[in-house]
């Protein structure tokens, strides 16, 4: 699967794009893709929720942010954590992606570390990361995910703090979601960057609605969602540079 080329012109021209973002944090995404004249459908593959005990991971939070190391593991991550308490550190910080590091800049961080490549194993390759024999590391994040962050660093000898500052559940979809798949063209573009994501919408879709979907095209953020998809039921998909916005949409405007 090769990646897709930057598009000729910055014009979706009436093409429906699905958005699976978690509810509640498409709004910016649908805003870009209607500038680029497409049509935004909210279809949340994610819903987010903070932790039920505040007082403790805000305990949590002042102790994590007195390690030396300090990985955020997405920009909710960020988000729910700065809810918390400011995220005042004399840490390094690192990001997993570029999107996490523009959030952390958004609260006061003003040089996170990130990676090129923009997931964990992109992230586990900053030489920062490379001897980390009885230093104190703190990941911040969710339950769940493939834990390879969790494995590595106790594995290159951290003293690992791991702190959940939110979790992510399943998305409630009703009727409306259903009939708007229902008349989803094939010429959809479908946004997908989160396994879980894509997991959850498969399981909760009925199965001609969850066909409808996989008869358009998945604009995906990385190679292993590429596979996820396909195995899936997607036959056709595109592989953005990232799972930034603008990367997304750049790709979604190529033409097949």
């Amino acid at each position: 699967m090769q990646r897709q080329p930057p598009a000729s012109n910055d014009h979706l021209r009436g093409r429906i794009v699905v958005i699976t973002r978690p509810a509640g944090t498409a709004t910016a995404l649908a805003r870009r893709v209607r500038a680029r004249g497409g049509l935004p459908l909210l279809l949340p593959g994610l819903a987010l929720r903070s932790v039920a005990d505040q007082v403790a991971a805000r305990a949590g939070l002042r102790a994590a942010l007195a390690d030396e190391l300090v990985i955020f593991t997405s920009p909710a991550a960020v988000r729910h954590a700065a809810a918390l308490m400011p995220l005042q550190t004399t840490a390094s910080v690192l990001a997993v992606g570029q999107g996490t590091a523009r959030a952390l800049r958004r609260h006061g961080i003003a040089a996170p570390l990130a990676p090129q490549r923009q997931d964990s194993e992109g992230l586990l390759e900053h030489p920062v990361l490379h001897d980390l024999g009885g230093r104190r590391v703190a990941l911040i994040g969710a339950p769940g995910g493939r834990g390879v962050l969790r494995e590595q660093l106790a594995a290159r000898g951290a003293q690992l703090r791991e702190l959940h500052v939110y979790h992510r559940v399943p998305p409630r979809l009703d009727r409306r979601h259903v009939d708007a798949l229902l008349q989803l063209p094939a010429s959809a573009r479908v946004l997908l960057s989160s396994a879980e994501a894509l997991q959850n919408l498969h399981q909760l879709l009925p199965p001609p609605v969850w066909a409808r979907l996989c008869a358009a095209t998945a604009v995906v953020s990385s190679e292993r969602l590429d596979a996820a998809a396909r195995a899936a039921g997607f036959t056709r998909t595109m592989l953005a540079v990232s799972a930034l916005s603008a990367d997304l949409l750049d790709t979604a405007m190529c033409t097949r």
